[in-house]
């Protein structure tokens, strides 16, 4: 299947915090199995699953609603990035990688929210 989604940069930026998240998630305690582990897990996938889902749409104001739901879970990983940092739950070295391809995804998906505005 060829969609329109798997073209845009975002979309693909996406995908691979995804499997950053699942990397990262992966060496979260045991207890956290139904807590931080899966809310941050589908906190991710739910970014790259809007932005599919707005690009699938055929007006813009339609779209930008989904990706600015994608945006909000952005907002939800980051928080729960923070919360793992701080109870010591992954390395300062994760805690920047994750962060840094948060802040790439967020970039390229304002950029495509302006745009969308712009060509609305």
């Amino acid at each position: 299947m060829d969609k329109a989604h798997k073209k845009l940069k975002v979309w693909q930026e996406a995908m691979m915090l995804v499997r950053l998240i699942y990397e990262a998630t992966a060496d979260l305690p045991s207890a956290e199995k139904y807590g931080l582990t899966s809310q941050m897990r589908r906190a991710a996938v739910s970014i790259p699953s809007n932005i599919a889902e707005g690009a699938a749409r055929q007006g813009n104001k339609e779209a930008i609603q989904f990706y600015m739901i994608a945006r909000g879970s952005l907002s939800e990983l980051d928080t729960q990035i923070e919360l793992c940092e701080s109870l010591n739950m992954i390395t300062a070295d994760n805690v920047s990688l994750l962060s840094s391809h948060l802040n790439k995804v967020d970039a390229l998906l304002s950029g495509l929210i302006r745009f969308k505005k712009r060509t609305g």
